[in-house]
């Protein structure tokens, strides 16, 4: 088992996101010293998972989930471009496909998100990359997408993806710097950034910028955010050489990169809640349940439970590690409407070590 290693910044300007950490990094960038948990403290607890089962097996580099309101859910392969239909007994059938969806590098088809009138309107928002750039689009089941956002940064790495609505309606994106760093500074890219915006790709009333879809930047790769019981926004964020993050979001700030990675202790920049070595980490997609902010990890190959004060937006007690090796490594965790939480392996993107059964769906029950 590796040493469990977290770290923990007090600060008492937080304002934290959950962001999502590529696996390719640099020499030359030398992490900001912060204070540790020590890893007793930060693996010790009650059991977090009362039970795991698989859901459904063999399937192809599956990124994103969409629960829909029968409980069933649609689920993005990133490779094949294919939208899968899933139902709560495992059953699984493909329902769409994105041709247009190229799936070079760590591109592909990526994120997907259910109106909040889906019931009505039966429709659904993609994030996916193209030859030319990364793109949102709307979609119905049947029909082709129609782009709503486009120009978003393109790379072999550093993509982002991640689409979710808020519970103020409006949809947010995570994206990538795009292996150009400097996209996380600049106000006019949108790469690096937390976007929010209307159904319709227009910047969403009450975004920090203006006529802007950023609602926060400084950021290297978001594939995982989600909101806690008071309305805070988390989010993961991949580093490159030494800290993986958790962030708490919020509106117009700067989360540093590529100026720092982990704390930076700078009152221009927000320092994370969180910061892992990358063995224990490398977290792409989030969920919360129950104020338990749930992180599945690559290249950490685990879940990070993480209590939340929901009221105040904080973290309310160390990380508790789950799934450790268990299952090789975990892309996403998205909540059910059962309670339970939907996690996806990643063992057949070019990383891992697929087992025959990979890549898989586990449903997760939460103690």
């Amino acid at each position: 088992m590796r040493r469990a290693l977290a770290v923990a910044i007090a600060t008492v300007t937080l304002t934290a996101g959950l962001t999502g950490c590529s696996e390719s990094r640099n020499p030359d960038v030398v992490a900001p010293s912060a204070p540790t948990v020590p890893a007793s403290t930060a693996t010790a607890g009650p059991p977090t998972v009362v039970s795991t089962t698989v859901l459904v097996e063999k399937l192809e580099v599956p990124w994103g989930v969409a629960f829909l309101p029968d409980g069933s859910a649609l689920v993005t392969e990133r490779e094949s471009g294919r939208v899968l239909a899933v139902t709560t007994d495992g059953t699984s059938k493909e329902v769409g496909k994105i041709t247009e969806a190229d799936s070079n590098g760590e591109g592909g088809l990526m994120g997907i998100a259910a109106s909040p009138q889906y019931a009505q309107d039966q429709t659904l928002f993609l994030y996916y990359t193209t030859k030319s750039d990364n793109r949102i689009a709307r979609w119905k089941i049947g029909e082709q997408p129609q782009p709503i956002v486009t120009g978003i940064p393109i790379s072999g790495i550093h993509n982002g993806g991640r689409l979710g609505f808020g519970p103020d309606g409006f949809l947010y994106a995570g994206t990538g710097d795009a292996s150009h760093r400097g996209n996380s500074q600049d106000l006019k890219s949108l790469g690096g950034k937390i976007l929010r915006m209307t159904t319709d790709g227009k910047p969403a009333p009450g975004n920090p910028f203006g006529d802007s879809l950023v609602w926060s930047y400084g950021h290297r790769n978001v594939q995982g955010f989600a909101w806690d019981s008071g309305g805070h926004l988390w989010a993961t964020e991949f580093g490159q050489n030494n800290w993986d993050e958790i962030n708490r979001i919020e509106p117009g700030k700067n989360y540093g990169w590529p100026e720092v990675e982990g704390a930076a202790h700078d009152a221009r920049f927000v320092d994370p809640v969180v910061a892992w070595q990358p063995d224990e980490a490398s977290c792409s997609g989030a969920t919360i349940s129950h104020d338990r902010l749930v992180v599945a990890c690559l290249r950490g190959r685990r879940l990070w439970v993480i209590p939340l004060n929901g009221a105040a937006g904080t973290m309310a007690a160390p990380p508790v590690a789950a799934l450790l090796d268990e299952y090789g490594r975990l892309r996403h965790a998205a909540l059910a409407p059962d309670g339970s939480v939907w996690v996806l392996t990643s063992n057949k993107d070019g990383r891992g070590q697929p087992e025959s059964s990979d890549d898989r769906i586990l449903r997760v029950s939460l103690g």
